[in-house]
C-alpha cells in the first residue's frame, strides 16, 4: 500500500478564544490574517483516503504532528515524503514502524556514495539508517501549472533490482495525491472559505468531519 504524509494550513475564525490558542501571523508593524491551524495527514495514495491526521497551532510544525502519524504506518506500506520530512530522526522513526519510506532530500544534503547499482542508484547512508539514493529529474504537472526539477530521493528499499530507480521515480509521482486531497477539501469542501466553528473543541469536529474518518 502506497502512502503519503504531507501537511497544510487552515484558517480558522479570528475570535479571543481561536487567537489565545492558535495566535495569528504578524510583522514587524502589525498582526495580519487570520489564525490558522497546522493539519498533517496521512493519505493513501490510490484512493485520496484519509488514514489519520494530526493539528494543531501552526508553530508546532508539520513534522511534529507528522510524528504522530506514524502510529498508522505498518510494514508492506511505502510511505511517500516530501523534503521537509527528510530529517534523519523523522526518517528513522518512520523506518521503525517496518514501513518503507521515498524521501525527497533537500538539495544541500550529499549523501556519501558507498555503492554504485546498475540503475544509476547508489547505496548511502543516512544517520543510522542504509539508504538507496535515486537522483533524477521530475516533472509534475498540477493545477497550479507544469514545474520541473532535479530531485534526489532516499529509500529503505535497497534491491536495485526489485525495485529499480526508474520505478520509484514513477512512483514519487503519487505523492501528489496528497496535494489533490487537500485542493478538494479546500476548494470543493471549504469553497476557500473559513472553518465555521469559532472554538478549538468545534475547530476540532469540524475537522475531523471534513477529513471524514472516525476520531
Amino acid at each position: 500500500m502506497v502512502v503519503a504524509i504531507d501537511g497544510t494550513y487552515l484558517d480558522v475564525p479570528d475570535t479571543p478564544a481561536t487567537r489565545a490558542h492558535l495566535g495569528k501571523g504578524s510583522n514587524r508593524f502589525t498582526t495580519a490574517g487570520y489564525p490558522q491551524i497546522c493539519l498533517t495527514a496521512l493519505v493513501a495514495c490510490g484512493t485520496r483516503a484519509v488514514l489519520d491526521a494530526a493539528f494543531g497551532p501552526r508553530t508546532t510544525g508539520e513534522t511534529t504532528y507528522g510524528r504522530r502519524l506514524l502510529r498508522t504506518l505498518r510494514p508492506g506500506m511505502i510511505v511517500l515524503l516530501d523534503r521537509g520530512f527528510a530529517g534523519n530522526a523523522f526518517l528513522e522513526h518512520t523506518a521503525a514502524t517496518g514501513a518503507a519510506f521515498l524521501a525527497r532530500l533537500t538539495a544541500i544534503r550529499k549523501p556519501p556514495v558507498l555503492l554504485r547499482f546498475a540503475d544509476g542508484s547508489f547505496l548511502s547512508r543516512i544517520g543510522t539508517l542504509e539508504v538507496r539514493i535515486i537522483e533524477c529529474e521530475i516533472a509534475i504537472a498540477t493545477t497550479a501549472g507544469r514545474h520541473t526539477g532535479v530531485y534526489r530521493l532516499a529509500t529503505t528499499l535497497l534491491d536495485h533490482r526489485a525495485h529499480p530507480a526508474i520505478e520509484l521515480v514513477k512512483l514519487y509521482h503519487e505523492r501528489w495525491e496528497v496535494e489533490s486531497a487537500y485542493f478538494e477539501i479546500k476548494k470543493t469542501m471549504l469553497g476557500r472559505r473559513v472553518l465555521r466553528a469559532r472554538t478549538m473543541p468545534g475547530i476540532a469536529q469540524e475537522v475531523y468531519a471534513l477529513l471524514s474518518f472516525p476520531r
